[in-house]
């Protein structure tokens, strides 16, 4: 007999049928003589043993309803089946009244029915198995196999519900190991399927679940029927995440944008999936657009160019300029995030799924409001909404505007700068110039509420007359100066001394000082005023023309030189010109600044109040005297032997005992002296 008859208390019911078929193949193996007698009874074996599993089973699963119903906590297992034992209702000897005779054809027959019942198995596939029992560590699964399968209960982790009769799909690993147990994995069965998912999802669209179960770098793991995948964080949502944190532990839908097939890796995304939701919702808003529909908007996004509003899963833009009919800086100015609001559609485009809105457009235009009391001449209060180079633009009310224009500022003739006259939201009063409520334009003046200044300038300020005014401007050509408001004129920089002449104007005076004037012309009609400052004081040219007259020496101290020549000063600050080879000193050197030179007045023009002067002239003029001197000096000394000469030879003449050698001495010194001349 075989080992499995001997120990039938090891064997479970689902081995009960191949302990059989061994038995029977042992018989066999024992005597041949009564072949076919085992051979019928071996099948009839087969049929009782079978009978008796069907009606364990079925015992089994009437206990287990039982205990259900009576709560009880263990899970009912399948009880033993003793094969070839004591209490086996089949006996094994030869001739045994449960024996038949079959013949060996009926045999076949009845042998080939029997695993006509049973599954072809493949490796490495899914199948569905039933569960039979539930055991403390096990689970046994029935998947119409010639034996049951059994897989760890820590595999049923995440179905704590599960009982017996319930389905699951299984993964065939081996179908029968050193045991001749049939290996079952559930976990691999999940993964293969968790995967056929993610691929599906990734060629079709699919929809799949997941749950986010931890937070990673750039984003999250989501558990996707048992496989990890990645959630990039830009996937998350539409609008940018900022708290991961607040996603672990959410179950998500998802549609898969990657996979890695060879890692059997995939990357999910969640607002792929709202999305596609939203261009649905896009699709059927759009088609229900019209031009002048209001709709109701939440301010989702406040940039600075506008708003995005949420239409109800399509967005649109509110530009900035559509705000309000008054002018903004920022649309935060009068919108707030999340804030519902109703808006005008403007315009929208089906291809390009854009949608523009307004908000101003819900009121009428103010300029077809406005108050019939405004009119030419009529006085309006406002604020500064925009400057330009040109002017500025007061905001009577949101939306009605009027021009400033610099001409309009002040009554002055002084160009107006009016970027650094006006600052933006400072409050005038101005009056209507002109008005134009078809064009919506108007034009407005801030001088004109005010008296005309130059109706009687020359009352006030009369040719002649001397004032104290403030520098408002320089130029290179003059000074600007104001007396009062709204009168002033130019100092050219000619009027400004009598002495001394200045490259610009920045060097006598600067912006906001003082300055005393006389009133020399007076242009009404172009509201000029000519004035002086020089003229303070009497012309001190008509003295000047006694005091350097040409040829006269002076000292002069170099005040600048160029490659023209120097700019001396000479006494009383007087300044003069003199040429750059009118500067060369003895030695031939340029003098320096600074330096003190003695000059030569060469040209005195009072009509132009210009001196020149030069240096080499007086150079000449000293080395011309001390030629004359020493010539002089010789001459003088020349008389003086002469007169010596003729004195000794009148003495000579008179005396008969004259030395002729003397007297030819003296002869030959004045001979000498003339040859030197």
């Amino acid at each position: 007999m075989s080992e499995e008859n001997k120990n039938p208390q090891e064997e479970e019911v689902q081995n009960t049928p191949e302990s059989v078929e061994n038995a029977a193949e042992k018989v066999e193996e024992t005597t041949e003589e009564v072949k076919e007698t085992v051979e019928e009874a071996a099948e009839e074996a087969v049929e009782a043993a079978t009978e008796t599993v069907e009606e364990a089973a079925k015992a089994a699963e009437a206990a287990a309803e039982e205990a259900t119903e009576e709560g009880e906590e263990e899970p009912i297992v399948l009880e033993e089946v003793q094969v070839g034992g004591a209490h086996d209702d089949f006996n094994w000897s030869v001739g045994n009244k449960h024996s038949a005779a079959y013949s060996e054809e009926e045999s076949k027959q009845y042998l080939e029915q029997y695993e006509s019942t049973l599954r072809d198995v493949i490796e490495n596939e899914i199948v569905s198995g039933k569960v039979t029992a539930i055991s403390t560590s096990d689970v046994v699964l029935d998947i119409n196999f010639k034996s049951d399968g059994l897989v760890s209960l820590s595999e049923f982790r995440d179905t704590p519900d599960l009982a017996v009769g319930d389905l699951v799909d299984v993964y065939v690993e081996q179908q029968e190991d050193i045991r001749g147990q049939l290996i079952l994995s559930r976990r691999k069965a999940k993964l293969l399927r968790a995967w056929e998912r993610i691929v599906d999802s990734y060629e079709n669209g699919t929809v799949i679940k997941g749950l986010v179960i931890s937070k990673t770098k750039g984003g999250l793991i989501v558990d996707a029927g048992g496989l990890e995948t990645f959630l990039p964080g830009s996937q998350i949502d539409i609008k940018p995440i900022i708290d991961y944190d607040s996603y672990v532990g959410k179950t998500m839908e998802f549609k898969v944008v990657k996979i890695n097939e060879a890692i059997k890796n995939a990357v999910v995304s969640h607002k792929a999936l709202i999305e596609s939701d939203l261009a649905e919702q896009r699709e059927a808003i759009i088609a229900s657009l019209e031009r002048g529909q209001v709709l109701e908007g939440l301010v989702k996004n406040i940039t600075d160019f506008g708003a995005f509003l949420d239409l109800g899963g399509v967005d649109g833009l509110l530009y900035i300029t559509d705000i309000s009919w008054g002018r903004i800086s920022h649309p935060n100015e009068i919108l707030e995030l999340n804030q519902k609001i109703n808006v005008v559609v403007l315009d929208f485009d089906e291809n390009k799924k854009r949608i523009s809105l307004g908000l101003k457009q819900l009121q009428p235009h103010p300029w077809e409001v406005l108050d019939a009391a405004i009119q030419e001449g009529s006085t309006v209060k406002g604020k500064i909404v925009n400057i330009e180079d040109y002017g500025a633009f007061l905001e009577i009310l949101p939306g009605v505007e009027g021009l400033i224009h610099v001409s309009e500022v002040t009554w002055s003739n002084q160009p107006i700068n009016a970027r650094e006259y006006f600052k933006l939201g400072q409050e005038y009063e101005a009056k209507v110039v002109t008005i134009d409520r078809e064009d919506r334009k108007m034009s407005l003046s801030v001088k004109q509420l005010s008296k005309d200044p130059w109706s009687d300038i020359e009352d006030r300020f009369p040719v002649d007359s001397r004032h104290t005014g403030e520098v408002k401007n320089l130029t290179p050509y003059g000074v600007f100066v104001e007396l009062e408001e709204g009168i002033g004129g130019m100092v050219h920089i000619s009027d400004l001394s009598w002495t001394k002449r200045f490259a610009h104007p920045s060097e006598f005076t600067k912006v906001g000082n003082d300055i005393d004037i006389v009133i020399l012309e007076i242009d009404k009609d172009n509201r000029k005023l000519s004035l002086g400052h020089k003229q303070i004081e009497e012309n001190p040219w008509d003295t000047f023309e006694n005091v350097f007259p040409v040829g006269s020496y002076h000292e002069a101290t170099i005040l600048r030189r160029d490659d023209r020549g120097a700019i001396v000063q000479l006494p009383y600050g007087l300044e003069a010109f003199a040429p750059i080879k009118h500067v060369r000193k003895e030695d031939n050197t340029l003098a320096e600044v600074d330096e003190v030179l003695t000059v030569k007045v060469i040209e005195f023009n009072r009509d132009d109040k210009r001196i020149l002067v030069s240096h080499l002239r007086y150079l000449e003029d000293i080395r011309r005297e001390a030629d004359e001197q020493v010539k002089k000096q010789r001459n003088e000394e020349r008389n003086q032997t002469s007169k010596a000469v003729k004195k000794q030879q009148s003495s000579i003449e008179k005396s008969t005992l004259g030395d002729l050698d003397v007297f030819s001495q003296l002869k030959d010194q004045l001979s000498q002296e003339d040859d030197k001349e």
